[in-house]
């Protein structure tokens, strides 16, 4: 079997794309989108004329409205493919107001429920600032499941677990960049990859911690620069790849087995970690890393989501 193949022995494996014409080849059980992604696949020839004629048909309407419109037409089309779940990102630069994250999502959930699509199949996507979070939180208690996204402190992991969310996305990629960047010369990459990859060690740390105290949320490795990231992550819950990455792994035979393992860490002698409002804000200021990444990231989403407002009022016109 190709490694492809061999990850999904172990792990459900989530292509992480808004061009849901490449789903097919890689066979993925879910997938997710970003405003970036989105703003990407919408530039491409491809897909210009769905986001065309999905702002046609909304003419008049308010320009977020018309924006969630798009986002669930993207998804709606993913959903034609894939036998799971689409994530569908609340905008960025609602991160830090719970009320009007829950509002957008309830909007976003409303949508797929007008186009016939169970509320199971969508993750409502939120970044993990204290107050999506909350939101969050409230969502789950209406059956509306959630993805917490833009995760990179360990303190981000227990709130989410405290509060019940579906699922989370710790962001490997962004946390490789930032210590490699930070090492500068001193980086060795021979060293530093595979198990000794600092993204990597985040996942696992958080994967051990949710399996020993028996928090259900699912645990969804993201944002990855390798296939070794990759490989030394099977196990984990989910692992949500770029196309680009699934077509590498596609590609070897090298053996892939499995590195974490639940039942083990179930074993291991762990304490359990809780946090309040103030002990989490302590926790993630602490971790230099993770809150320039959290910012630097919902800057980056609140970015594109400009651009993309942008793209579609000059359809309006």
């Amino acid at each position: 079997m190709n490694q492809l193949d061999q990850l999904k022995q172990h792990t459900t494996v989530v292509a992480d794309t808004g061009n849901f014409k490449q789903l097919a080849q890689f066979a993925p059980q879910d997938a997710t989108t970003n405003p970036s992604l989105i703003l990407k696949a919408v530039q491409q020839p491809d897909y210009a004329p769905l986001l065309a004629d999905t702002v046609a048909a909304h003419r008049g309407a308010a320009l977020d409205a018309v924006v969630d419109q798009v986002l669930v037409r993207f998804g709606r089309e993913i959903l034609k493919v894939v036998p799971g779940r689409v994530s569908t990102e609340v905008d960025a630069r609602l991160s830090f107001d719970t009320e009007a994250t829950v509002a957008r999502a309830l909007r976003l959930i409303g949508l797929y429920a007008d186009a016939g699509i169970d509320k199971g199949r969508v993750l409502i996507k939120v970044a993990a600032t204290w107050e999506g979070i909350r939101a969050a939180e409230v969502l789950e208690k209406q059956g509306i499941r959630c993805n917490l996204t833009l995760l990179f402190a360990f303190a981000q992991a227990v709130a989410c677990g405290d509060a019940g969310v579906q699922l989370i996305s710790p962001f490997v990629g962004r946390i490789y960049d930032w210590h490699k960047k930070t090492a500068g010369a001193a980086w060795d990459e021979a060293k530093m990859a595979g198990a000794n990859d600092p993204g990597v060690q985040s996942v696992q740390a958080i994967f051990n911690h949710y399996k020993r105290h028996g928090i259900k949320t699912e645990v969804m490795g993201a944002s990855f620069r390798n296939t070794g990231q990759i490989v030394a992550l099977a196990g984990c819950d989910l692992l949500t790849i770029s196309p680009e990455l699934l077509a590498q792994l596609q590609a070897s035979d090298t053996p892939l087995p499995r590195a974490l393992d639940a039942e083990a860490a179930r074993q291991l002698d762990l304490p359990a970690v809780h946090h309040s409002e103030k002990s989490f804000r302590w926790a993630l200021n602490e971790d230099a890393m993770a809150t320039e990444k959290l910012a630097e990231g919902i800057r980056a989403f609140a970015a594109d989501a400009v651009k993309l407002d942008r793209l579609i009022q000059g359809l309006q016109q």
